[in-house]
């Protein structure tokens, strides 16, 4: 059974930083894109960053420069140092995977994992 798990959310007041972690656990031949996004009360779920299998990143306006994701290949995980953090960016983080299970089978399903609170104080 696959397991995306988060880690890393909670408290911090603005200029401040956090650094999440996103575990990938279970029975996986490969692990392609990865991301980050958020969600607040009342808005779909936004794109923070997202990072390659090759390394190659891509992050919303709103965090350049700020934010760094980034990935451990040999442990399974992604990760996303966040610095200088605004009330802006308050929301629950979201980690996000494409797996491959099978050599042959080229094919990726789509995972999430539950999420972790990021609390920005002003």
């Amino acid at each position: 059974q696959v397991q995306l798990v988060e880690s890393g959310g909670g408290l911090v007041q603005a200029g401040g930083s956090l650094r999440l972690s996103c575990v990938i656990s279970g029975s996986i031949f490969s692990i392609n894109a990865m991301g980050w996004y958020r969600q607040t009360p009342g808005k779909q779920r936004e794109l923070v960053a997202d990072i390659s299998s090759g390394g190659r990143t891509n992050y919303a306006d709103s965090v350049k420069g700020r934010f760094t994701i980034s990935r451990d290949n040999a442990k399974n995980t992604v990760y996303l140092q966040m610095n200088s953090l605004k009330p802006a960016d308050t929301g629950v983080y979201y980690c996000n995977a494409d797996l491959q299970f099978r050599i042959f089978d080229t094919r990726n399903v789509n995972y999430w994992g539950q999420g972790t609170q990021v609390t920005v104080s002003s």
